[in-house]
């Protein structure tokens, strides 16, 4: 039993969707997070979520689209969390590969997604690359300022030091397909270190296909062939993997249920 803690469902048609959530569950895929990057999306996303037992949401503003409208009100992100099928804020963050939105003005969103979190008790899912030194100076300052917030660094490949710096901080590390990729030697020894209760899997479909699918759409039933990998450089076996992801997964996303408990 599995959960695919982050993809974006909004990427297939309606007539897709069935489809691609029935082979998920035949892959061992109990339930699907589909994330929110535009406020305008929430309406999209509460949907998906709302037509699939197995399919929760979270809202909020990438930071490649936060510039795209204006900054959002930590109020406004509240009210548009009130919902039974919402688990969460975000995904928010800072990019600076790309660099699609001004870094002060990604700054500023990326605090007012935390403090939301923080006023939710919803986690924040966080988005980083090539930005470790801000996303730990901005994670570390909003604590200091406001309290503790729940958290999950998504799709993780950052440096082993963010990774720590969030795990002090309270914070989750989900990896994707890229733990499957060969050259990703450096990114498996940080998974095989982390402490066991702090990891989750993801797909961040449908980008970033694990192997043996790399350069293929990806699906959240390929969730299982990251997770076997993490699973083999913790020296578990499959089930007992799947057990302790799910377990973080449902502790962290606290609203998410089971479909056989919902």
């Amino acid at each position: 039993m599995l959960i695919d803690s982050h993809c974006h469902l909004d990427h297939w048609s309606a007539e897709e969707r069935p489809g691609l959530i029935a082979r998920a569950r035949e892959a061992g895929v109990e339930a699907v997070i589909t994330i929110g990057v535009r406020l305008r999306q929430a309406a999209t996303v509460k949907a998906i979520a709302e037509a699939f037992p197995e399919v929760w949401c979270t809202v909020g503003i990438h930071p490649h689209n936060a510039a795209e409208e204006p900054l959002p009100e930590v109020a406004q992100l509240v009210a548009l969390a009130d919902h039974p099928r919402v688990v969460g804020i975000g995904e928010s963050g800072l990019d600076y590969h790309y660099e699609k939105a001004p870094r002060k003005i990604a700054a500023e969103s990326f605090r007012r997604h935390i403090r939301a979190a923080r006023e939710t008790g919803l986690p924040l899912v966080v988005h980083a690359r090539d930005a470790d030194a801000d996303i730990a100076l901005i994670l570390k300052d909003e604590r200091e300022r406001g309290g503790a917030f729940p958290f999950v660094m998504h799709c993780f490949s950052s440096s082993r030091q963010l990774a720590e710096t969030a795990v002090e901080l309270g914070g989750l590390i989900s990896f994707s397909g890229i733990l499957t990729f060969r050259r990703s030697e450096e990114l498996r020894a940080l998974a095989r270190d982390l402490p066991v209760d702090r990891l989750l899997v993801e797909t961040d479909a449908p980008y970033l296909a694990p192997e043996p699918f790399r350069g293929k759409r990806c699906e959240p039933g390929m969730v299982a062939h990251t997770a076997r990998t993490l699973a083999q450089v913790r020296g578990l076996g499959l089930s007992a993997l799947a057990e302790f992801t799910t377990a973080n997964t449902l502790r962290l996303f606290r609203r998410l249920r089971l479909p056989a408990a919902a």
